[in-house]
């Protein structure tokens, strides 16, 4: 049986997916902006984030809340803080793409406790509270069982926030490849994170991923028996936003495989492509 927070959350999901699945037959006519350089924000974003929004507030007033595009608001000095990103894929969204989604999750003095990611189009429903396991559609799940990188499936994205860092991505890419069965990659990293936690992928990264794209998939990944790291293999991703994520073996796999070594400032100033700790 969920948690009361847990069914709290999963309500403002399905809240604002009606405000997502009635503005599919009027993508053209939607209102796009750039917030910054390949990065979009649309009416049905804020229209969707309200939607959350007030579900919490109805039955959190205490809490915190920090939107993706609203910022904060209500108790920011409370424990209880929940971080929203009404649509996760918005890109995929605007073109019709199927694989965009609603993340919810709440934290407790900076730890996830609670975490919903629910897909509009496919009516998949992953939920996660923390020592209660995660679940799809009420189904118990659990990472995949691969004891390396190799032969695995990884997932990752390319922020438009971090194209500075492209060619190390694409070094790490490189080296994860020679060992791994293949990578995909869906714009969403809410479902991205789910698509581990379910076993669908053994393995994600991706730089500077915000608090709102990790915040409920952390959780899922966590209570579906896996690990998240930093690429140095410590914990501070949700400061840093680099985030590696699979099972115990798989995510150190990972980390020591896309290890990137030092340049000297010489070389990078000679146009070697920088080293992850440069950045």
């Amino acid at each position: 049986m969920r948690k009361p927070v847990v069914n709290i959350a999963v309500q403002a999901a399905r809240n604002a997916s009606k405000v997502i699945l009635r503005s599919l037959g009027k993508l053209d006519s939607l209102q796009v902006v750039e917030k910054e350089r390949m990065d979009f924000v649309t009416e049905v974003d804020r229209m969707a984030e309200a939607e959350i929004i007030k579900e919490l507030r109805r039955a959190y007033p205490d809490h915190g809340i920090l939107g993706e595009e609203s910022g904060y608001s209500g108790n920011v000095k409370s424990r209880f803080q929940w971080i929203i990103d009404p649509l996760d894929g918005t890109s995929n969204f605007l073109r019709g793409l199927p694989f965009f989604s609603i993340s919810i999750g709440l934290v407790e003095a900076g730890v996830p406790i609670a975490g919903v990611v629910y897909n509009p189009m496919s009516e998949e429903l992953f939920t996660a509270h923390k020592g209660s396991g995660a679940f799809l559609n009420d189904k118990r799940i659990r990472v995949a069982n691969k004891t390396s990188v190799a032969g695995a499936l990884i997932g990752t994205g390319f922020s438009p926030r971090q194209r500075a860092r492209l060619p190390t991505q694409l070094r790490m890419i490189k080296q994860l490849l020679t060992q791994a069965e293949d990578l995909r990659r869906f714009g969403s990293a809410a479902l991205d994170l789910a698509f581990v936690a379910c076993g669908r992928f053994d393995g994600f990264f991706e730089f500077g991923l915000k608090p709102w794209d990790m915040a409920a998939g952390i959780l899922l990944v966590r209570e579906a028996g896996g690990l998240c790291l930093d690429f140095d293999g410590n914990e501070t991703f949700m400061e840093s936003g680099n985030l590696v994520a699979g099972n115990l073996k798989v995510c150190t796999s990972m980390v020591s495989a896309m290890r990137v070594p030092k340049v000297t400032v010489a070389q990078a100033k000679a146009g070697t492509e920088v080293s992850l700790e440069d950045l």
